[in-house]
């Protein structure tokens, strides 16, 4: 996979499943093609997300904050995927609204679950992302409004989940700066 990809095409799909639930929002929430698909946008968001941090250890030179801040996020990215699954289960059984309502809390009332898969687990994606790009930013990876723009972009999208497009469009111009130019072979 071409290195640059993640840092774009992930962000991008945050942003995808910031307008879909808008969408889906229109006619009011629930279970359907809306709500499926654009939680598989941000599943696939959260897949390329970890090459994305994968490859800021490495560009932070591999050491040990480098490698907490990326198992940290990984950990995160674990914990956002098994509540992204949770939620495009439930919106492919449910019938109606309602019925996804008592399915989530169904899943939610499991000793554990709410907490680590729906509270204390998923924000750790973003302590790491936020973590490994300030990171970049004190070894001059990246400019030091990189890690400002992130920031930015992960609070709206605390603030609001109807922010979520804007908080993916901020994410997006915090990560282009580790995009590079892909070297061409001459041999090519």
């Amino acid at each position: 996979m071409n290195r640059n990809l993640p840092f774009i095409a992930a962000p991008l799909l945050a942003t995808v499943y910031g307008l879909v639930r808008l969408v889906d929002g229109i006619g009011g929430r629930g279970p359907g093609f809306f709500w499926t698909a654009g939680h598989a946008a941000f599943l696939a968001a959260l897949v390329l997300f970890v090459p994305a941090l994968l490859e800021m250890r490495r560009r932070a030179g591999r050491g040990g904050f480098a490698t907490v801040t990326a198992v940290v996020g990984i950990v995160g990215i674990g914990f956002a995927m098994a509540q992204i699954g949770i939620d495009i289960v439930v919106g492919v059984l449910a019938t109606d609204d309602a019925h996804m309502q008592r399915m989530f809390h169904d899943v939610q009332s499991v000793p554990g679950v709410g907490l680590a898969v729906y509270e204390a687990g998923p924000p750790l994606f973003y302590l790491g992302l936020l973590a490994a790009m300030i990171h970049l930013a004190v070894v001059r990876v990246v400019p030091v409004w990189a890690p400002v723009v992130l920031t930015l972009g992960v609070m709206v999208s605390m603030v609001d989940l109807d922010l979520l497009p804007l908080a993916g469009l901020l994410m997006t111009a915090a990560l282009v700066p580790l995009v590079r130019p892909v070297r061409v072979s001459a041999h090519a």
